[in-house]
C-alpha cells in the first residue's frame, strides 16, 4: 500500500526500527553533515534531528541510505522486482490476439491508476507564507568550501511550454538570501531543456516550484532516468500503484504533489544569473562555482508540523548510491529488452554512477564488445560513462575480484582498449574541456581467432565437477572449520 506522505514513510522507518531521533541541538553547518557521513559510511540508520539550531524544522536524512529502506521506500523484495514489472507491461506479445488481450485487461487496468489525480485541497497548503524568509529553514551548509548554504534533496517542479508536460528534477539550490537560491540546472537536464524553451518564446520569467519532502517513490521518480515526454508524476503513480495527487500552486499555475512537506512558489528570470558553488559533490570532489540562474521565491506553503528533508553528498559510498543503484537494477531490464545479449550490470559506487560500468554479455561473433560499449554510451545517460568494462556471461560484474583478474590478464591493451571522444557529465573534473572529453571500453571477453587472436585461448582453472561433489560429502569428516 503506498505511502502516504513523508511522515507516513518515517512512521514505518521506526516501526522497523531504522530510524534515530537526535534531541541533542545540533548545528545545520557541518555538524549535521559530520554526524550523517559516519552514520551512512557504518551503514547505519535513518535521522531526524528534532533539535535543529537556528530552525523549528526538524531535519530527516538518510532516510533512503541502505538497500532494506530503498526497498521498503519502494514497497518490494527486491528492487529487480520494478524492472521485471516494466518489462511486463511492454511485452507486446501478451497483446495480440483477442483471449490474450482479455487476459492482460486486469493489468492494463492498473495503468489507469498511475496517472496523477487534482485536488483542491492538500496538507502542503495547511500553513502559506506569503512573505517567504528562506533562511528560516534548516538549510545545511554541508562541507568547508561550500559557497554556502544548499539545499540538497529539492523536487524541482517546471512544464514544458508547448507541450505542457511537467518534469520534476532534483537540482540542488544554492541559498542566496531570504528570498533567492540558485538553480542547478545542467545543459543535459530537463529543466534546463524547459528553461531554453521559454527563452525562445519570449517569456522572461518561468515558473517554477519546489517540493520538499515528498512520499518515497515521488523522491526517487525526480531522479529516474526516465524518457523526457513522460512525466515523474506518473512514474510515481507506477511505483505507488496509486494516483498521485497534485494540486495547483497559490501563486502560479503550477501543479505540485499535494503530500509534500513544503512547497516554494516562485520563478527563474529567463535572462538572470548568478555565480553559484562551489559544492562538495557526489564525486567526492568540489565541483566548481559557476554561474547559474536565479530561482525567486514568492510564497512558502507547508503542512503543520512539517520535516524538512536533506541529504548529503561526497565520498561514496553515501545514500545517494542507494537511490543509483536502484535505478541500476530497474532500468537494466529495458537495457536487456533492446540488447538481449547483456547478462548482468554493475555500476560500482566507487564509480558515482555514470563513471564506471561493469557489463557481462552472451558473446557471439567478433567486435560484440565493442558493439555494447558504442550501444551503452548512446543511450540517455549513459553517454556520461567514462569506463565501460564488458567480461563474459560466465563472470559475475559484482565480483570485482574476478573482474579485475579478466581484465588484469585478458587484455592486449591495442587490441582490447577503445578511446572515444564525446558528452560527459557537468561534475566531470578530470577532462581538459568541460562537459566534454575522452571515455574508455575495455574488452575482458575471451577472444576470437576473427578479432585476430590467432593463437590458443587457454580455458579457466577449474575442478571437475564430479570431485567437487565427492569432496562436498567428505567435507564435514575433514573438520577443516
Amino acid at each position: 500500500m503506498a505511502y502516504k506522505d513523508l511522515q507516513d514513510f518515517i512512521k514505518t522507518l521506526e516501526q522497523k526500527k531504522l530510524l534515530k531521533r537526535i534531541k541533542v541541538e545540533v548545528d545545520p553547518e557541518f555538524e549535521i553533515t559530520e554526524i550523517a557521513d559516519r552514520v551512512m559510511k557504518s551503514g547505519g540508520p535513518a535521522l531526524l534531528f528534532e533539535n535543529v539550531k537556528g530552525s523549528e524544522f526538524p531535519v530527516l536524512i538518510n532516510t533512503l541510505g541502505s538497500y532494506e529502506r530503498m526497498q521498503l521506500a519502494l514497497e518490494v523484495d527486491s528492487l529487480d522486482d520494478i524492472g521485471k514489472e516494466i518489462l511486463d507491461y511492454l511485452d507486446v506479445n501478451s497483446y495480440v490476439g483477442f483471449l490474450n488481450k482479455m487476459k492482460a485487461l486486469p493489468k492494463l487496468s492498473k495503468l489507469a491508476s498511475i496517472f496523477p489525480t487534482k485536488v483542491n485541497k492538500a496538507t502542503c497548503q495547511e500553513v502559506i507564507v506569503k512573505d517567504p524568509d528562506l533562511t528560516k529553514l534548516p538549510v545545511l551548509k554541508c562541507w568547508p568550501q561550500d559557497g554556502g548554504r544548499f539545499f540538497t534533496l529539492p523536487l524541482v517542479v517546471t512544464k514544458n511550454p508547448e507541450t505542457g508536460v511537467y518534469n520534476m528534477g532534483m537540482y540542488r539550490m544554492h541559498l542566496y538570501d531570504a528570498k533567492t537560491t540558485g538553480m542547478h540546472w545542467h545543459m543535459h537536464k530537463d529543466g534546463k531543456s524547459h528553461h531554453t524553451l521559454y527563452k525562445k518564446t519570449g517569456y522572461k520569467r518561468m515558473p517554477v516550484s519546489v517540493a520538499l519532502g515528498c512520499d518515497p517513490a515521488t523522491l526517487y521518480s525526480a531522479t529516474a532516468p526516465i524518457p523526457k515526454d513522460i512525466s515523474e508524476y506518473i512514474f510515481s503513480g507506477f511505483l505507488r500503484k496509486k494516483s498521485l495527487e497534485i494540486v495547483k500552486c497559490i501563486t502560479n499555475d503550477l501543479e505540485v504533489p499535494a503530500n509534500a512537506e513544503f512547497i516554494l512558489e516562485g520563478y527563474v528570470d529567463i535572462d538572470e544569473l548568478r555565480m553559484e558553488g562551489p559544492f562538495g559533490d557526489h564525486t567526492g570532489y568540489y565541483s566548481l562555482a559557476d554561474m547559474y540562474p536565479v530561482f525567486h521565491v514568492e510564497c512558502i506553503t507547508h503542512r503543520k508540523n512539517p520535516v524538512f528533508p536533506a541529504t548529503i553528498v561526497g565520498k561514496p559510498p553515501m545514500e545517494d548510491c542507494y537511490i543509483g543503484k536502484a535505478t541500476e537494477r530497474i532500468f537494466l531490464p529495458m537495457l536487456k529488452l533492446v540488447h538481449s545479449e547483456i547478462v548482468n550490470m554493475n555500476l560500482p559506487l566507487e564509480g558515482v554512477f555514470h563513471n564506471c560500468a561493469i557489463v557481462s554479455i552472451k558473446k557471439s561473433y567478433p567486435g560484440h564488445a565493442k558493439k555494447i560499449m558504442h550501444a551503452l554510451w548512446g543511450m540517455g545517460q549513459m553517454m556520461f560513462t567514462k569506463m565501460i568494462i564488458v567480461v563474459d556471461e560466465n563472470i559475475d560484474p559484482y565480483d570485482l575480484s574476478s573482474v579485475a583478474w579478466k581484465v588484469f590478464n585478458n587484455i592486449d591493451a591495442q587490441r582490447d582498449v577503445v578511446i572515444v571522444d564525446g558528452p560527459l557529465d557537468a561534475l566531470d573534473h578530470a577532462s581538459p574541456l568541460p562537459l566534454y572529453g575522452h571515455k574508455m571500453g575495455i574488452d575482458a571477453t575471451k577472444k576470437l581467432p576473427e578479432e585476430g587472436h590467432t593463437r590458443e585461448w587457454p580455458d579457466d582453472i577449474e575442478m571437475s565437477q564430479n570431485v567437487k561433489d565427492k569432496v562436498n560429502k567428505m567435507w564435514k569428516g575433514l573438520k577443516i572449520e
